[in-house]
């Protein structure tokens, strides 16, 4: 009888005891959470509740298996032990990158929610998401190290592995260049300050808002809804255009191809007239100046501001197609025409005074 109640009372035991352990834990995560809303932190490390579990239960089977007193075990002990000690290192792995992951949103939710400068913001957004991928990658290749050690085999091979260790580390060094460079660039992002999560960038010619940064690559979501990625080293070796850097605020143009006839003075009264109706120009300049000439047009240049690349194609958009309305409606004469027709001809005194021979005989 012995022998069926033992094993069920120790491994139910530190089942149970792991239950009750991660739920007190629960319950006081939740209490000081509801003490403290202004601090997300609680509520986001409840999110560890499944791995702590693991960890713990693995841990109190792994000091209790050999009380357990189960015979039928006894000749694969070792194979129980190693495969416990294994789910306590990928538990305790999967339980830091939870919590890491926990403490890097509450610190950026907290900062995004008191600071006012959004470019900082999203500067401190990119920061916190390429260092929590480079804890949760140091994290998985120490709990795979870790993991193979435990066995004796891998710590046979690894001893045998330290002779050629430096051959091995330039083919990989060589092999891994590209990664390793786009690594670096990641890094560089991050901190150099060179593009941000939610800039506004245009690269090889597209237009969109930086939606993702990795450690290898760059996700662009572009206003058609298309996602261009490309790794990151593109950004360190390459120009590109950051509308966003240094604030978020634009100017931008319309040109209208008008008749030499067009009344410029009327189309900056109309012009601003449709900024000041205009929700989203944000006041702080505009202009209407002729920029060119050709026989038969003159270029005609609208200036126009706004807070972001968004509303000011927006703007763009608006005053263009209101500019259009009114100038069909008002002052049809300044659009440009294409004559397909001789010219009239003059008067005949004219004419005749245009005639060959004429002048020498007024001579």
């Amino acid at each position: 009888m012995e022998d069926v109640l033992r094993p069920v009372v120790v491994i139910g035991g530190a089942v149970l005891l792991t239950l009750v352990l991660v739920w007190l834990a629960d319950r006081a995560l939740r209490r000081i959470d509801a003490a403290h809303p202004e601090t997300p932190l609680w509520g986001l490390l409840r999110r560890c509740r499944i791995p702590l579990q693991v960890a713990l239960c693995a841990a109190l089977l792994g000091g209790s298996f050999e009380q357990a007193g189960l015979k039928s075990a006894d000749k694969h002990a070792a194979g129980i032990g190693q495969a416990l000690t294994l789910v306590l290192i990928a538990a305790a792995a999967w339980l830091v990158v939870r919590a890491a992951a926990a403490i890097v949103e509450s610190s950026y939710s907290r900062y995004a929610a008191s600071g006012r400068d959004a470019a900082r913001v999203r500067r401190v957004r990119t920061q916190v998401t390429l260092i929590q991928r480079v804890v949760t990658a140091v994290v998985i290749v120490v709990a795979a190290a870790s993991m193979l050690l435990t066995f004796p085999e891998m710590r046979a091979v690894g001893t045998s592995m330290l002779a050629s260790a430096g051959l091995l580390g330039i083919v990989a060094g060589i092999a891994a260049q590209s990664t390793l460079g786009n690594l670096f660039a990641g890094l560089q992002i991050a901190f150099g300050d060179m593009v941000r999560i939610g800039d506004t960038v245009v690269v090889d010619g597209e237009w969109g808002t930086v939606e993702e940064i990795t450690l290898t690559f760059l996700t662009v979501r572009t206003w058609d809804e298309r996602r261009i990625t490309m790794p990151v080293s593109y950004f360190t070796g390459k120009p590109f255009e950051n509308w966003s850097r240094g604030g978020a605020q634009m100017t931008g143009t319309v040109f209208f191809h008008l008749d030499h006839g067009a009344p410029v003075e009327k189309m900056r009264q109309r012009l601003l007239e449709v900024l000041q109706e205009c929700p989203d120009w944000d006041g702080r300049s505009w202009s209407l100046v002729v920029t060119d000439t050709t026989p038969s047009t003159i270029v005609v240049r609208a200036l126009v501001t706004a807070r972001d690349a968004d509303t000011l194609w927006t703007v763009r958009c608006e005053v263009r197609e209101r500019m259009l309305e009114w100038l069909q409606a008002e002052h049809a004469y300044a659009l440009p025409r294409i004559s397909t027709s001789p010219a009239p001809l003059g008067t005949p005194e004219l004419d005749r005074g245009r005639e060959p021979g004429a002048e020498s005989a007024r001579g």
